[in-house]
């Protein structure tokens, strides 16, 4: 009804081939829908709600899909059509993970993969296609390789060659994921570098007014990596902490960054000396961030100072390793700016929920899970400087700092 006007992304989810065309295709089964006289056979209602959904679906209208898809699957059911049963079930399961609902999309798969195993054995490809990539967007690499071959054996024997290469379309991604993640494996250091190469192919710090249309493109990939996030980030303020202590930091900072400082990422960074382990020993950090964040964390294990002393100096959206510790806090040292500037530099993060800038001030905190949480910094203004030092922490709880089924990024 609306396949014409479907296509699949690279990431193999379904988008729409021109967007307008199926606003108003959409807009057609609506007013179908209505024209329904009253006690007319549901079988059409179903159908035509059925569309809807996946058509809003399709254009990122998540909460439509859900609830057109929704008010179908009962229809289904009320009409005792267990086999419109499945099929919607299982769309209504990918309308559930588009809006990155993973446990209910899971429950719905596994109740459809079951009836079709022991019912409708024709909708068992259909079933298994589906599951396999909701497997795959959660990194259960294996299970989603078995999943499609099983599909793409059904599929063969159906002999419909449009169904063997959506299949085969799967199978080949996976393959590439599974290659991925066997290199992140002799290489601690390739999913930062993979997911920040991505990022950076996508939105960019150095424009914030790119943000909102860049943002539904990256939102459901980011979902996926901040899933697991063991800190989200937070803006603290009013930490009490003694500004001769920060004052002291801030100049063995520029003393650092002038003598020793070497330039990472676009930015000046230094080894931190005496004053930050001195800070260290007389500020409980670790309470700050478990506070804060109600994660329980050891003291500091590692610090670097942080410089953006020109105008224009920016820090591109990036993930560190996971090696720099289970949550990361960054304190302002010394921020100047022009008087009565409207815009400054601020430190910004790509959550699931769209871009969140914090404009740290001498003496503001923020704390995050740098190696989950995307972020950077927004280039400098003319005559402003921001001097800052990164602490890293680890978790007291081992088993949190292993990070299991970390989804790769997309290719």
């Amino acid at each position: 009804m609306l396949d014409h006007l479907i296509a699949h992304d690279d990431n193999l989810r379904m988008v729409p081939t021109d967007r307008n065309e199926l606003t108003t295709a959409i807009g057609r089964l609506h007013e179908e829908l209505r024209a329904l006289p009253e006690g007319s056979d549901p079988s059409r209602a179903r159908i035509l709600t059925r569309w809807i959904g996946i058509g809003e679906m399709c254009l990122g209208h998540h909460d439509e899909a859900r609830a057109h898809l929704q008010q179908a699957l009962d229809l289904a059911a009320a009409i005792g059509s267990t086999r419109a049963v499945v099929t919607t079930g299982i769309n209504l399961a990918d309308a559930h993970r588009y809006a990155g609902d993973v446990q209910t999309a899971g429950a719905l798969y596994r109740s459809a993969l079951s009836t079709a195993r022991g019912r409708y054995p024709e909708l068992l490809d259909f079933a298994l296609q589906h599951t396999g990539k909701h497997l795959m967007e959660r990194g259960d690499l294996a299970d989603a390789q078995s999943h499609l071959l099983e599909a793409l054996r059904l599929r063969i024997a159906k002999g419909n060659t449009e169904l063997v290469g959506s299949t085969q379309a799967a199978l080949d991604r996976v393959g590439l994921l599974i290659s991925q993640a066997d290199a992140a494996a002799t290489d601690p250091a390739a999913p930062s570098r993979q997911w920040t190469a991505w990022l950076q192919s996508r939105t960019t710090t150095r424009t914030p007014d790119r943000w909102a249309e860049d943002f539904p493109a990256l939102q459901d990939a980011v979902r996926l990596l901040t899933a697991q996030q063991r800190v989200h980030p937070r803006h603290l303020r009013d930490q009490s902490i003694r500004t001769e202590l920060i004052g002291v930091m801030a100049k063995e900072a520029e003393q650092a960054i002038a003598v020793n400082g070497y330039l990472h990422n676009g930015k000046w960074n230094a080894v931190v000396g005496d004053a930050a382990n001195r800070f260290a020993e007389h500020i409980d950090l670790a309470t700050i961030v478990a506070r804060s964040t109600g994660l329980d964390v050891e003291q500091p294990h590692n610090a670097v100072y942080i410089a953006y002393l020109e105008e224009g100096q920016f820090l591109d959206f990036h993930v560190d390793t996971i090696g720099f510790g289970e949550a990361n806090l960054i304190l302002c040292l010394k921020h100047e700016h022009p008087t009565g500037q409207s815009k400054v530099s601020t430190t910004v993060f790509i959550t699931a929920d769209g871009y969140l800038e914090c404009a740290l001030a001498t003496g503001d905190c923020v704390v995050f899970d740098g190696a989950l949480t995307p972020h950077g910094r927004t280039p400098l203004s003319a005559g402003e400087s921001v001097t800052l030092i990164s602490f890293g922490f680890r978790a007291r709880d081992r088993t949190l700092r292993t990070v299991t089924n970390l989804p790769p990024a997309p290719a």
